[in-house]
């Protein structure tokens, strides 16, 4: 809407701006370059909305990533365990049936024994299980960045945050993180990053 009022002021100026006084003149270049301004808001906002909903996705990218890991922990963690239950079944199965040939005494003997390392090896899993749980899900938590995501700042990380765009057209880096260039709110009128400051000040 606000483009096509500045095209409409536009058009409306360059009609008649022969039959106008200069006051009036400066009057209409005001109310153009007035509506320039509101439209720049909209868009500074329109970017900022952008960002906020990129970070509000990438936050829930993140959970995601750690609850799968939680999941595969615990799906290795039961094959883990009856990998162990149908080793120690089959060990029990083959001590029964060599105690079959012994008779009764050696059978009740042996079981007890048999029991034994069962028990310890399926302790040993839950050991197992347990550390795999404590590890996986933090090193999902801490994962780097996308490589391919493009970085900022003079920081150099990726977009995060509130974020503030340098006014100068041939600045190399654009954008920067409030906390970085000490900033807490958006500064009136134009801003310049620190580096682009420094090459005014040689320039000079």
């Amino acid at each position: 809407d606000k483009k096509a009022e500045i095209d409409g002021l536009a058009a409306e100026y360059v009609g008649s701006v022969r039959n106008m006084l200069p006051e009036q003149r400066v009057e209409h270049l005001k109310k153009i370059q007035s509506a320039y301004s509101k439209c720049k808001e909209y868009s500074d906002d329109k970017v900022q909305l952008a960002m906020q909903t990129y970070e509000m996705v990438d936050k829930h990218i993140r959970r995601l990533d750690a609850d799968l890991a939680r999941f595969e922990a615990d799906l290795k963690d039961k094959l883990e365990g009856s990998d162990l239950e149908n080793a120690g079944s089959r060990s029990l199965k083959k001590g029964r049936s060599q105690k079959d040939k012994r008779g009764s005494r050696g059978r009740g003997r042996r079981a007890s024994e048999e029991d034994t390392p069962k028990k310890k090896k399926l302790k040993g899993g839950s050991e197992f299980a347990d550390t795999i749980l404590s590890v996986h899900p933090s090193d999902v938590l801490d994962m780097p960045v996308d490589p391919n995501e493009p970085t900022y700042c003079l920081c150099h990380q990726v977009s995060y945050g509130e974020m503030i765009g340098c006014d100068n057209p041939d600045c190399p880096i654009e954008w920067f993180h409030f906390a970085c260039v000490d900033l807490t709110t958006k500064p009136k009128g134009k801003w310049f990053c620190p580096r682009c400051v420094q090459e005014k000040k040689k320039k000079k």
